[in-house]
């Protein structure tokens, strides 16, 4: 895309007519412009500006309206101006910070966070909330103990990384005394501390293919049990989205069927996580405006996103989408802050 270069008057009517629109969702007409504007020129001149405007691309004329609205270029240029005035930080945001690092505080696990985050993209926005699932999250074993309970049934509680804890219920093929599964959860402590579940899964399972005939009886329950207790599983999704009825809010009744392609963009996933691929290796926020996704589901939507991180290293990728008519000011901050309180509060697990 071409880069204008707008005169200080021209950037200053195009800012005012965006954040009007924004605002009211009309087009935006010259003398409106004109007192919104703080400069000092007529409604004929604004007009004039206007007419250079939209042939430059940035505005367009809806239907027969005498008023303008904002093009793609023209919400580029925007967003653009917005990131070079330092909208990142500004006072005003450290309550935004505060109210962030409460609602993910690190006491959670990472699924709890990563949904957490997707709920609070979305009720902060108003707009629909994702968050990329980390494709594998590595789960170190601190301790592991099992509980017999009734119906073939064994209580696991596993302490994994740092501090996590995870209670799970495994059904087994038969009933396992409580000194059974003691002597097997003090072998699979001693031997594998500080080992990743499944390298432990996988290295039970060849000790049972390899020497099936040699192995004790607490080898075989050792592996019978640590099989089904300690493998970690693929997260139901690819990312984790909140907060759809908010874009069927905000669209209007002729847009529908467009929604209708986002959501189905949302349910098919290869085309966002390819969108969210783009972004993970980011330095920052990342915005696409409309065709500038290179998705048609995206055509009238805008998708604002930023990596998150684990350890220093890259994590996954937040977002939040909505109308090309968002408020940009709000969201872009939003979605920056909270992939870095995000980022810590990982870091800390």
């Amino acid at each position: 895309m071409a880069k204008l270069d707008l005169n200080e008057r021209k950037q200053r009517l195009l800012m005012t007519l965006v954040e009007r629109h924004i605002r009211d969702g009309q087009p935006v007409g010259s003398k409106t412009l004109a007192g919104g504007s703080g400069l000092t020129v007529s409604p004929a001149t604004v007009r004039n500006i206007m007419s250079e405007l939209e042939e430059l691309g940035v505005l367009s004329s809806p239907h027969t309206s005498a008023g303008r609205i904002p093009t793609e270029l023209g919400y580029r240029l925007y967003v653009d101006s917005l990131l070079a005035t330092s909208v990142m930080e500004r006072p005003d945001h450290r309550h935004l910070k505060n109210e962030l690092r409460q609602l993910l505080a690190p006491e959670q696990s990472s699924q709890e966070l990563i949904a957490q985050a997707s709920k609070t993209l979305a009720e902060l926005t108003r707009m629909a909330g994702l968050v990329a699932v980390p494709r594998r999250e590595v789960s170190t074993l601190r301790q592991v103990e099992f509980l017999p309970l009734s119906g073939r049934r064994v209580l696991v509680v596993l302490v994994v990384n740092r501090s996590e804890v995870q209670n799970r219920i495994i059904h087994t093929d038969r009933d396992y005394d409580e000194v059974e599964l003691r002597q097997a959860a003090s072998y699979i402590n001693h031997t594998y501390a500080g080992c990743d579940l499944n390298s432990i899964c996988d290295g039970l399972l060849h000790t049972m293919n390899t020497d099936r005939q040699q192995m004790d009886a607490l080898m075989q329950t050792a592996v019978a049990v640590a099989d089904k207790a300690l493998r970690t599983e693929r997260p139901d999704s690819d990312y984790v989205v909140s907060g759809e009825s908010n874009l069927i809010q905000s669209t209007e009744a002729e847009n529908l069927g467009q929604l209708r392609n986002l959501f189905d963009a949302f349910n098919h996933k290869r085309d966002i996580l390819h969108l969210l691929e783009r972004s993970i290796k980011a330095d920052g926020v990342q915005i696409f405006i409309g065709r500038e996704s290179g998705f048609q589901p995206f055509e009238d939507y805008s998708l604002i996103s930023a990596p998150y991180k684990a350890d220093n290293g890259p994590a996954g990728v937040l977002a939040v989408v909505g109308p090309t008519r968002m408020d940009y000011e709000k969201v872009i901050p939003t979605v920056d802050i909270t992939a870095k309180i995000l980022s810590a509060a990982l870091t800390q697990l």
